[in-house]
């Protein structure tokens, strides 16, 4: 089933909850990757081929705490605490990507669909691909707008990811004073 609506992310909700302020989050993700810049003298880097394999290596990472592809397997997924924050992870290096290329929205259309996990997470990861290839606003938010299906078929809402977002944004502060 296939519900069309149009998502004004500043005000209306995606799956429910309060929606994510998406120029905020951009906004703090460029903190964060500038203080990671001041720490390790990254000023004058080019970091996107990192950025992005980080990105496809998180995107992994949370397929496989969902266990959604593993046909072998009886054991279930991750519990939903640690799914919800390896999703968080990508949507890290989503907005990291976003503004290194610098490409930000306040609005985004989004077609909502109940389909397989599995499916789900084989389109992001070709949106992926065809970001990587040809670096436009288009792909950027067409990989974006995937992997927020993603948040959905995982049952997550904006209010459990504006929420992960923050609190894994301070732990990764944390993470840089540290040493990390």
């Amino acid at each position: 089933m296939i519900r069309n609506c149009h998502i004004i992310f500043a005000t209306i909700g995606m799956m429910g909850g309060n929606a994510v302020n998406w120029q905020s989050l951009f906004k703090m993700q460029d903190k964060l990757d500038t203080y990671i810049a001041d720490n390790h003298d990254l000023h004058n880097e080019d970091l996107f081929e990192e950025r992005f394999l980080a990105l496809l290596v998180e995107l992994g990472e949370l397929a496989n705490e969902t266990r959604c592809f593993k046909f072998w397997s009886k054991k279930g997924p991750s519990d939903d605490t640690v799914v919800l924050e390896e999703y968080v992870d990508n949507i890290h290096f989503l907005l990291s990507l976003g503004n290194h290329r610098g490409f930000n929205f306040e609005t985004i259309d989004l077609s909502v669909e109940d389909i397989d996990r599995t499916v789900v997470f084989n389109t992001v990861f070709v949106k992926a691909i065809q970001f990587y290839n040809e670096q436009t606003e288009v792909t950027y938010q067409d990989l974006f707008k995937q992997y927020l299906q993603l948040a959905h078929v995982l049952g997550f809402s904006e209010t459990d990811i504006k929420e992960a977002y923050h609190k894994k944004n301070e732990v990764n502060y944390e993470r840089q004073d540290e040493g990390y």
